[in-house]
């Protein structure tokens, strides 16, 4: 590696612990880099490519990798991803991940026998801006939603109200209420109003989630100093989004760091989300705290805190609505995983056992 200059890889986020961290595992014959796009059984990469391959140092580090037909290893990557690659930019090796936005996926099985899954949203994530637009109807339930994403994955969350220039009356006191413990902006891409408070709560890898029509590739542009990713406007009747992005697509910023720009999303499953779900309502589990029992459903419990925080309005009942309802969605999903998982593990040991009883037979036939 010693015609390798690493220092290619700074503007893609290479640091000195994750040098620390990942040279020991690649050997003499593999170098790191990170995952750009993805596309199908190719992906794009950023990577610190022997100086006799390029000669523009930032815009020839991009280039396309191949990924190998049968190795499970390197199955599911991801924008974001820190990988390794071999002479021939074939990937090799998926790097430990530091943090990953994961939502559940599931199977289109029509049965009730649908498997359920995750998907990756984006990976080695240090800060979510969680973008809704701010000049139509605010989903506080959707913005917890996508918190208890952001929390869980190990970064750092900020709500983002985009689209400021054109509304008139932005609810940012109820979101704040929704998203204790979080930083909430009105910033508008087009006039640049709260972009200057916006700005320094940038670090690291920055991820861009929300739904269709929530403005992430137009503050995404406003961010990066340049068009980079198209746009669209949203639809009249509805203010729906066309899902103009349809990549997760990994940029460096022009001040440091990384940004992630995602498509939107239609549905957001939570995926073993508990401790997400845990700083996402932490104003409910502090008050938990002090019910009188223990095992407090806040129903109908005498000296329950929760329930008294609500009578006296210093806690919204729809907040206790949605931390029932996503509580109670997460813990299905973890039902039917754990299930999933039993069945998987069931298969396997009977097919060792009737592996077993097929070798035994065949013995006592030889011995008669």
């Amino acid at each position: 590696m010693s015609s390798v200059d690493f220092d290619l890889l700074v503007s893609y986020g290479w640091n000195a612990t994750l040098a620390a961290d990942y040279l020991p595992l690649l050997g003499d014959d593999l170098i790191p880099a990170r995952v750009i796009r993805m596309d199908r059984s190719e992906c794009d990469i950023a990577a610190p490519l022997p100086t006799a391959d390029y000669q523009s140092r930032l815009t020839a580090a991009v280039v396309r990798a191949r990924l190998p037909r049968s190795d499970s290893e390197v199955s599911g990557l991801c924008t974001g991803d820190w990988v390794a690659i071999d002479a021939g930019r074939t990937v090799r090796a998926l790097l430990p991940r530091r943090t990953a936005i994961v939502r559940a996926a599931v199977s289109g099985q029509p049965d009730a026998r649908a498997k359920s899954a995750n998907q990756v949203l984006a990976a080695n994530v240090d800060t979510v801006l969680v973008c809704t637009a701010g000049d139509g109807d605010v989903d506080l339930g959707r913005i917890e939603r996508l918190l208890a994403l952001a929390w869980e994955s190990g970064a750092q969350p900020t709500v983002v109200l985009t689209k400021a220039d054109l509304a008139h009356d932005i609810p940012i006191d109820a979101v704040r209420s929704a998203a204790p413990g979080v930083t909430v902006l009105a910033v508008s891409a087009a006039s640049g109003a709260g972009m200057d408070a916006l700005m320094p709560l940038l670090f690291g890898t920055v991820a861009l989630i929300g739904p269709s029509g929530a403005g992430k590739s137009t503050l995404a542009n406003a961010l990066l100093g340049a068009k980079v990713f198209a746009t669209n406007a949203v639809r009249a009747g509805d203010k729906r989004g066309r899902h103009t992005t349809v990549h997760r697509e990994l940029r460096p910023l022009p001040g440091g760091g990384t940004l992630i720009d995602t498509p939107g999303l239609r549905s957001v499953g939570l995926w073993d989300a508990a401790e997400g779900l845990g700083r996402t309502f932490s104003d409910i589990e502090s008050l938990s705290a002090d019910c009188r029992f223990a095992d407090c459903g806040h129903e109908t419990e005498p000296g329950c805190a929760v329930l008294a925080a609500i009578d006296a309005g210093a806690l919204p009942r729809r907040r206790l609505d949605s931390y029932r309802k996503l509580g109670r969605e997460n813990d299905w999903l973890a039902s039917r995983t754990d299930a999933r998982l039993q069945a998987e593990r069931k298969k396997v040991w009977k097919d060792i056992n009737k592996s077993q009883r097929r070798m035994y037979k065949e013995r006592g036939g030889k011995q008669h």
